[in-house]
């Protein structure tokens, strides 16, 4: 079995994929907070207690693939793999084999869970497409028709932007950022939610909007639009734009770069 591991600045997302035959099967996925501080030892126990709850075993992962934007877990995480894995991780990073063609000024700059992201997006809905990963940051990524990444944009994720606003406006207290009824609201919390939530909406639309326009899409073909991330159900509710929601993209991109570079590689343990 491929573990696939898509480490986030505020979130870490797990998938446990069966390898048997052509097609490669989700057998399990979990989403847990990021710890920076934790040791080999603690996110040892922690992936094992996740396995035992599903009725699994480490001893059942052959391979592992991570995308890190979060450098100091890098090698904490390479020894969790070979202490209670046993088996020696490949990391996205560059030199890496994606079969993507990267029209961008520095493509070692990009991150590795864009990278996945941009890799299934076209893969699973071709192209011209434009990509929405809603996570610490919200990432938008513009894959072409012929499977070319253009680049993209990042903002603010909407948890960053309530986290700014709660932590330096002494008299707002945090709410649970959430659709309000209706935009005008008759309270402080109302008046936040609404803010905050469709304010974000009109950012995640504007991006979108300027992207189609530079792109010149015909709008009788125009790009598919895939969100992904922890928000994406959310923020699409009310989006004009996004009608596709993937929620397991990134670890199905990781999957692919695995099958793509694991012929480059020698297969087997750590020893």
């Amino acid at each position: 079995m491929l573990l696939a591991l898509d480490v986030g600045n505020t979130n870490t997302t797990l998938g446990l994929y069966k390898l048997d035959g052509e097609k490669a099967e989700l057998a399990a996925h979990w989403r847990v907070t990021s710890h920076r501080t934790q040791t080999v030892d603690e996110y040892g126990v922690f992936f094992v207690n996740l396995f035992e709850m599903h009725g699994m075993a480490p001893s059942q992962v052959t391979d592992i693939i991570i995308a890190s934007v979060v450098p100091p877990v890098d090698s904490t995480l390479r020894q969790v793999c070979e202490t209670y894995f046993h088996v020696e991780p490949m990391f996205v990073e560059p030199g890496i084999k994606t079969g993507m063609k990267m029209l961008i000024d520095n493509p070692t700059e990009l991150g590795a869970d864009r990278i996945a992201d941009c890799i299934a997006a076209y893969e699973r809905y071709g192209g011209p497409c434009i990509v929405v990963d809603f996570g610490t940051a919200t990432k938008f990524e513009v894959i072409s028709e012929r499977g070319e990444y253009l680049g993209g944009a990042i903002a603010p994720g909407l948890g960053l932007s309530a986290d700014a606003l709660f932590n330096r406006a002494a008299r707002l207290s945090r709410v649970d950022i959430k659709r309000p009824a209706k935009v005008i609201g008759t309270n402080t919390v109302a008046h936040l939610q609404s803010g905050l939530y469709f304010g974000y909406i009109s950012l995640v639309d504007g991006i979108i909007e300027r992207i189609l326009a530079e792109l010149g899409a015909d709008p009788a073909k125009p790009p598919r639009i895939i969100a992904s991330g922890g928000l994406a159900r959310m923020i699409a509710a009310d989006s004009r734009y996004i009608h596709e929601i993937d929620e397991l993209l990134t670890l199905d991109g990781l999957r692919i770069l695995f099958e793509r570079n694991r012929t480059a590689r020698p297969r087997g343990h750590a020893h």
